[in-house]
């Protein structure tokens, strides 16, 4: 493979409060009124003492398949060094979306948003998950993918509620294969970012091979839904083959069923896969930290411990992790929600080697995964903004103490705009991970792209703009060209700090503009081509109001993320020292006896039209 694969972020979603074994029944329902008859013995096996249920007690969804997925991955986002727009590849698994069609990927790219791009739906039982990560990993391994998401989801409780069971039971009791999983299964999603570099200031954890197989060729399906079984072990008709739907559900085939009888013989199969692994040299028992075991029950620990002491291997019980009793059996997701709790709350360790099986009653097939902690480039900043980038500057213009009521006016309403400016940049996805600390070259590299671009633009409107100033405002016009004068040379800062950064003159030189950038261009020519475009004021006053106010916050953070020195983040610190003084221009400019009540609405139009455009051109870096 040309590249390593990294679990660079995870993430989760439990619908609803945690309920407890006692308050199963008012969610799930009691079939015909009355309590179940196998619901203790089965508790008293499972170990579980919490799940999730995205049903509430009148057994109402609350929430379908695809956004408890939605939810997962924003998570897993919020603690990535991507965002949702940079996601090239989405991997699903599930044992049943919300549609019978299309593809759960279909329907959680849906819901989710973000960019077009590759997608897969893993549809299986609880190796579903598995079989989704191991897809994204080789993907990113063979450099095909860059940036994947895997989800892995399961919202089994409207599939268990009590109504789908009347009629199957008639006047008896729920058989017992149908009412088993009725005490096991719960809801909820975990979802991973996969990417071929680690993540710069968090644990990521590398995965170093998956193993998966299936065994359904010499062993009968053990969970199923869709058809009952024959007498021969085999299956019946299937539910399409029913005349209709009612009859279909009235014999029961839409109840997820287990047959308990094969269980025992999925743990043999899972332990001699593990090892087969050992005698390929693939494990080393004495080297695992954690071993982490999806097993639906907690009564098979047991067997699972004795058959691998037999085979000559103990795990000592402190290297054992799952939290099958908190977070229920959550089939495909429960993998990921182990490994959620492992990183995120702080059990893992860099150097740590973390080992996964996730063996399937349904076809019988065993999964495996090794997995290594990679400690982080750098620290994590702390939590917020502030922890991240230094303090701003002050406000772009102060209004002065008795000084000119309409002006005051002006820059109070101008206040609000950039205010409302400034907040809304925390949005920008470039920005929004600046904030986090997960800064990237790419990144970097992007940005100055765009700011080349918007720097020689600028140097050119601002000439455009003096050119049609009036001979009755020569003074303003000669503002305006001195302006226009100290701009024009940036760019070659910004071209000095591209190649130093890894990048090429020639490419920064020919990249075209995005079209956030296109429509600000177009706007700023527009404006500066009226008779006395005075309203650019307003203009002028989002653009060097950032690079008074936060430029420097900008090119401090850059410069401590990346690890760079000061020459190649000068752009953002120079305009942070001198764009006070292009303010005090303004400053003078509304002062000069210009602004009546017409001009300073433009004014303020001006300003919210470019604070609006330039937002833009930082949401789209990269959308040519």
């Amino acid at each position: 493979m040309a590249h390593d694969a990294f679990i660079t972020s995870l993430g989760k979603f439990l619908p609803g409060e945690p309920i407890s074994n006692d308050e199963m029944e008012d969610y799930l329902g009691r079939v015909r009124g009355s309590p179940s008859r196998a619901r203790s013995r089965v508790l008293s096996q499972n170990g579980i003492t919490h799940r999730h249920y995205a049903i509430d007690r009148e057994q109402k969804t609350l929430f379908r398949n695809w956004d408890l997925a939605v939810h997962a991955i924003h998570d897993a986002l919020s603690r990535s060094p991507i965002t949702l727009n940079e996601m090239d590849l989405l991997v699903t698994g599930s044992t049943q979306g919300d549609l019978v069609l299309p593809g759960f990927a279909s329907q959680v790219h849906r819901a989710l948003g973000g960019p077009a791009c590759e997608i897969a739906s893993l549809h299986g039982i609880c190796s579903s998950g598995m079989q989704a990560l191991r897809m994204a990993s080789l993907q990113v391994a063979a450099g095909v993918s860059k940036r994947a998401v895997v989800c892995a989801s399961e919202l089994v409780s409207r599939l268990i509620k009590a109504s789908h069971y009347e009629e199957v039971a008639g006047d008896g009791p729920v058989p017992f294969d149908a009412e088993f999983l009725r005490w096991m299964l719960s809801d909820g999603a975990g979802a991973a970012v996969v990417q071929d570099t680690p993540h710069p200031t968090r644990l990521s954890l590398k995965v170093e091979w998956m193993d998966i197989r299936s065994h359904a060729n010499r062993h009968e399906l053990g969970m199923s839904v869709g058809a009952n079984r024959a007498p021969d072990g085999g299956f019946g008709p299937s539910w399409l083959d029913a005349p209709d739907v009612t009859q279909a559900a009235a014999q029961g085939f839409f109840n997820i069923k287990q047959d308990i009888r094969r269980l025992e013989s999925l743990v043999a199969l899972g332990v001699d896969g593990f090892f087969a692994l050992m005698d390929q040299g693939r494990i080393k028992p004495e080297e695992l930290d954690w071993f982490c075991v999806h097993y639906s029950s907690h009564y098979f620990k047991q067997p699972i411990v004795k058959l691998l002491e037999k085979g000559g291997v103990r795990i000592p019980e402190e290297r054992w992790f799952t939290n099958l009793s908190t977070r229920g059996n959550t089939g495909c997701a429960s993998i990921f929600l182990m490994l959620e709790e492992l990183v995120n709350e702080g059990k893992a360790r860099p150097g740590q080697r973390i080992f996964c099986m996730v063996p399937e009653s349904g076809g019988f097939i065993t999964c495996y995964a090794m997995l290594t902690v990679v400690g982080p480039e750098r620290a994590a900043p702390e939590v917020g903004v502030q922890a991240t980038l230094p303090e701003p500057g002050p406000l772009p213009l102060t209004p002065k103490v008795d000084g000119d009521p309409l002006r005051e006016k002006l820059v109070r309403e101008l206040t609000h705009v950039w205010v409302d400016f400034e907040s809304s940049l925390n949005q920008v996805p470039m920005l929004s991970k600046l904030n986090r600390g997960v800064f990237t070259v790419e990144d970097y590299q992007s940005l100055l792209i765009n700011l080349r671009q918007q720097v020689v633009e600028g140097s050119r409107w601002i000439a455009r703009a003096a050119s049609s100033i009036t001979a009755d405002h020569l003074a303003l016009r000669s503002s305006f060209i001195h302006h226009a004068r100290d701009e024009h040379r940036d760019y070659e800062m910004l071209e000095r700090h591209y190649v130093s950064v890894g990048g090429s003159k020639e490419a920064i030189t020919r990249a075209p503009k995005n079209i956030g950038s296109e429509a600000l261009s177009a706007w700023m020519f527009q404006r500066a081509s009226q008779e006395n475009p005075f309203d650019l004021l307003g203009a002028m006053f989002i653009i060097e109001g950032l690079g008074n106010r936060v430029a420097r916050r900008w090119g401090t953070a850059i410069k401590d993320q990346l690890g760079l020195t000061d020459d190649q983040v000068r752009f953002f610190l120079y305009h942070g020292e001198n764009d006070a003084t292009h303010l005090d221009r303004l400053d003078g400019a509304l002062a000069s006896g210009i602004l009546t009540p017409e001009l300073a609405e433009r004014v303020v139009k001006t300003a919210k039209v470019t604070a609006r455009l330039y937002r833009l051109q930082l949401e789209e870096l990269g959308n040519v």
